[in-house]
């Protein structure tokens, strides 16, 4: 335990030789440590920002459908007694954020031009608890509960067409049960989403009509349900599951079976901010070599002179590491308090930059980003920056078995 102790004294003495490159290369850790904490957090706030940005705008975390809609959504793919469905759910889950929806193609003709539109079916009382499209109405209305024939379309859709609030347009696909579908409609308002390829062809129109135009009384596509947050949606899972034991032909999928496409692209956006972040590593890693392998460079006659009194290399090599795990300790220490402090503020007063609370008010999106605070999110970073230290420091102390005694105290 005593040897221990001379050890860490003389390692800690021996660090503050130089203060300046010593406080330099400290510098540089606690500074990225500092960087790492902010950014790796930021980002994991971020994504969690567009996942339920994405799934709040249309998707929903849950639906219920039929098993065999997700790989083939025909109009016969339904899910019987869809509104009962609804309610169950809403029971099962003691939520109100629960919608049933039907889906289908149509062709949106008025009186100049048509256009091929996805048209989708809602309960208008309950649609806006589950999507934020209700919420984006920047002409006219949403859909009222009770009135029929009425339609809400896209920006774009409503450009195409030359039509604005009042009026009439003709829809015209395929029914249920084969046959002709055909209504006409009136617009009552117009939304922008913001993504172009939506706002081009979509179409709102009650439940109740989309059935009678359709000829599926009593039938939908699927059942929408929007959970507080990510964590819940695994137990909201599990819950419906269990629920719908009397509808074997029905099944419950995530977020993540509902859009494989989110998922692939934060697993892309991380392996570039890893690469990035590994550059930040690197950098400190040759930072702390440099400040180790000068360190070893001057002692060398002062190493030559304690090996020739009986020190073993092994000694020496082990006093070089740990100078620099005390270095590592006190610049992940440093660096991890100053995040965890800088973090901790913007997750309650949240990150902005220039522009966001303009797009943030016309797409009905958050106004800040909060970042993602955790221990699992604030120490990987300077950990696998003091671990890259470490093993910077390997060669100027695997360095020392090299020296011969009497070369090494004719060192100037």
């Amino acid at each position: 335990m005593a040897l221990h102790s001379i050890s860490l004294r003389l390692a800690w003495r021996n660090l503050w030789r130089h203060k300046r490159r010593t406080w330099l290369t400290l510098g540089a850790m606690i500074f990225c440590n500092l960087l790492l904490a902010f950014m790796v957090t930021l980002q994991i706030g971020s994504y969690s920002m567009m996942i339920d940005n994405t799934l709040r705008s249309f998707v929903g975390h849950l639906q219920i459908q039929q098993k065999d809609y997700l790989k083939d959504p025909k109009m016969r793919s339904v899910v019987p007694e869809i509104a009962d469905v609804a309610e169950l759910a809403r029971r099962a889950l003691n939520t109100q954020n629960v919608a049933a929806r039907a889906s289908g193609f149509a062709m949106a003709s008025s009186a100049e031009r048509s256009f091929g539109i996805l048209i989708t079916g809602v309960q208008p009382d309950f649609e806006p608890k589950v999507s934020s499209l209700p919420g984006l109405v920047t002409e006219g209305r949403y859909l009222a509960t009770g009135v029929h024939n009425e339609v809400v379309i896209g920006k774009l859709l409503a450009r195409n067409l030359k039509v604005g609030i009042g009026d009439e347009i003709t829809l015209m696909g395929g029914g249920y049960d084969g046959s002709i579908a055909a209504a006409i409609v009136t617009v009552v308002g117009i939304l922008e989403s913001g993504m172009g390829e939506l706002d081009r062809s979509i179409a709102q129109l009650s439940l109740s009509d989309f059935q009678e135009i359709f000829a599926m009384p009593g039938k939908g596509h699927s059942v929408v349900i929007g959970a507080p947050d990510l964590v819940s949606v695994a137990p909201w899972k599990e819950k419906l599951s269990a629920a719908l034991v009397d509808y074997p032909g029905l099944v419950v999928r995530d977020w993540d079976e509902l859009q494989p496409g989110l998922r692939q692209a934060i697993t892309a956006d991380m392996s570039s901010s890893l690469f990035m972040y590994l550059v930040l590593v690197v950098l400190v890693a040759f930072s702390v070599l440099n400040t180790q392998l000068m360190s070893v460079l001057e002692r060398t006659r002062e190493f030559g002179i304690m090996m020739a009194l009986g020190l073993k290399p092994s000694r020496l090599s082990r006093l070089v590491l740990i100078e620099t795990s005390l270095m590592a300790l006190l610049g992940l220490c440093l660096g991890v308090f100053l995040g965890f402090l800088l973090v901790w503020y913007l997750s309650l007063n949240g990150f902005s930059y220039p522009g966001m609370d303009e797009m943030a008010e016309k797409f009905n999106m958050p106004a800040r980003i909060y970042p993602e605070l955790s221990l699992l999110t604030l120490l990987p970073g300077p950990l696998v920056v003091s671990a890259g230290s470490l093993l910077a420091a390997l060669y100027p102390a695997l360095r020392i078995f090299k020296l011969q005694p009497v070369e090494a105290m004719r060192a100037v």
